[in-house]
């Protein structure tokens, strides 16, 4: 009996309190319109069970080590390249490392942050709502990015983070102040409904992910900030 409510309990992942505004509406709609209609009352039966999935938040286990930056977002690396990083973090005026995670309607949306540290700063830049995969989504999206300040062997790293808006989501949210200590791994924010999460790290961060990988939020290594030659990935 222990070993079935364990599993039970493994089973049923907890739903972010932010979901349960959604979740009512979903399920007044759903006896309201399946007393009228029995059609209606499936089609929002099933939008109400999507929307608990949506605003699922798991634990996750969490690798902890000097230099590690661990995934902020569930979703596919869509994006590695060497970009100027936005002006609004004053973060560097020299090109930065960027790695992005894009997330879809059936990921996990709950962010998390990739490093242990304080955060620095936190700027709202308001924008288009463009398909969060192009790459200009960067500049022209609506996005919401805090700058992580930690350490690696002693010496202090800036790191930025970066929620952007996408073509279906309207509406990044934050549970973070600037000034607050957070360990990695913690929640920072989610957004609704699909979208994208940026990372910039110092040139010559060795990067550990592979364009097209599924990256887990707290527990996918995506770089070190140690250094040292990339990692080679193949499709299978």
């Amino acid at each position: 009996m222990t070993d079935l409510i364990e599993t039970i309990r493994r089973t049923l992942v907890p739903i972010h309190k932010e979901g349960y505004p959604f979740i009512l509406i979903g399920i007044v709609l759903t006896v309201v319109l399946g007393y009228f209609s029995q059609f209606f009352g499936w089609v929002f039966l099933i939008l109400t069970l999507w929307v608990c999935y949506f605003f699922r938040d798991p634990e996750r286990v969490v690798p902890v080590g000097d230099g590690l930056v661990v995934s902020p977002a569930d979703g596919r690396v869509n994006l590695i390249s060497t970009v100027l990083p936005p002006p609004e973090l004053d973060l560097s005026h020299e090109p930065m490392l960027r790695i992005s995670v894009f997330m879809n309607v059936f990921d996990c949306h709950v962010n998390r942050v990739p490093v242990s540290g304080k955060i620095g700063q936190i700027h709202y830049t308001p924008g288009l709502f463009l398909n969060a995969e192009l790459d200009k989504a960067s500049e022209d999206n609506e996005r919401n990015g805090l700058v992580m300040e930690t350490t690696h062997r002693g010496q202090p790293v800036r790191i930025g983070v970066v929620q952007i808006a996408g073509l279906v989501a309207r509406r990044i949210v934050g549970f973070v102040s600037a000034g607050d200590a957070k360990q990695v791994g913690e929640r920072f924010g989610l957004i609704r409904f699909g979208s994208r999460v940026d990372v910039y790290l110092p040139v010559g961060t060795r990067v550990m992910v592979g364009l097209g990988q599924k990256a887990v939020a707290g527990e996918t290594v995506l770089a070190d900030l140690g250094g040292g030659p990339e990692r080679a990935f193949r499709r299978i």
